[in-house]
């Protein structure tokens, strides 16, 4: 059973190598494919070179569209086709860490019965995270982002104009990634297809991606709808599998984050105060980090790891505890 980590990074090149260090320390044998933005920082590719099973990916995204997942279904392609041997596909950013020794994550992920750990509810439903408005908002207009850089002066004037977007549901104006204009749109989502949400940090089997491959290519439509909409990332994955009726799907995605007064979506910077938190045995990872805001927490993680990794494999009273 191999893993294979798909890691999106763009900022802080030190982490980067940090985090994959770590996972090749401890899962030699795994393949990571780091798919890089160099518009913010450089990467020295020969610092990664010395290790087996690195692969690097030079592509440019954006928060909030379709770039995200538009790389996400590359990275999938090119590693199914150029064979890369791997049974399970985790999403990672260069701003995530493992919490658990990764020799837990191996032997859940060579054990369990789930072809998948992503989060996901119907967005619109009472169970949705975000609200009706919220998700309609996101899936249920088409946007067009308009290319001007304005002053943050001028955008913190025009956001007043938001409250066209209470007054009416025709079109929305929308400035959280950019000036965008949103018209409302025929839905594709009905009874048999509807629109799932929840993190884009997933963990998923290969028998998932390749669904996800084959689908991206025949299904053109759903493409172009989620290629206009906001965030896209936080629904695209989920509304496929889930509605395929496929697979069996853990609805967890293991990933600690802390959203707590977060604003626009960016969860909190985890810290040292955080360790309790997140280490918690429901939990393989943890987003975000910054060095340059506290390094320590990873230096006690990294403690943490090194000394759980020298025990015995988890029994499976541990393992049931941890999903």
């Amino acid at each position: 059973m191999k893993i294979c980590y798909l890691i999106m990074s763009h900022k802080n090149p030190e982490q980067i190598y940090r985090l994959i260090r770590t996972i090749k320390q401890f899962n030699p044998n795994s393949h990571i494919l780091l798919s890089h933005d160099p518009r913010n920082c450089s990467l020295d590719v020969s610092m990664l070179q010395k290790f087996y099973g690195v692969y690097v990916q030079f592509a440019t995204a954006e928060r909030g569209d379709f770039s995200l997942v538009d790389n996400y279904l590359s990275g999938i392609n090119w590693l199914l086709n150029n064979n890369i041997d791997f049974d399970w596909l985790i999403k990672l950013s260069g701003q995530d860490y493992p919490v658990q020794p990764l020799s837990e994550i191996e032997y859940l992920l060579s054990t369990t019965k789930y072809d998948g750990f992503l989060e996901f509810f119907k967005v619109f439903s009472p169970e949705s995270c975000w609200g009706m408005r919220e998700g309609s908002n996101r899936y249920l207009y088409q946007y067009k982002k308009i290319p001007i850089s304005l002053p943050k002066w001028i955008i913190s004037m025009l956001k007043i104009t938001k409250i066209i977007n209470y007054l009416q549901n025709w079109f929305l104006i929308n400035f959280e990634f950019g000036l965008r204009f949103g018209i409302k749109a025929k839905p594709i989502f009905d009874d048999d297809f509807h629109c799932y949400g929840g993190l884009f940090f997933t963990i998923l089997s290969k028998k998932c991606l390749e669904y996800l491959d084959d689908f991206s290519k025949i299904n053109s439509h759903v493409i172009e709808y989620y290629q206009n909409v906001l965030l896209p990332e936080e629904s695209f994955i989920q509304t496929v599998l889930v509605n395929s009726n496929r697979f069996n799907l853990y609805n967890q995605c293991k990933h600690y984050v802390d959203f707590s007064n977060s604003t626009h979506g960016h969860p909190a910077i985890l810290t040292v105060k955080d360790y309790d938190a997140m280490t918690q045995k429901k939990y393989y990872f943890a987003r975000k980090f910054d060095i340059n805001v506290d390094s320590k927490i990873l230096d006690m993680l990294d403690q943490k790891i090194s000394e759980q990794s020298n025990d015995n494999v988890p029994s499976t009273n541990s393992l049931s505890d941890a999903i």
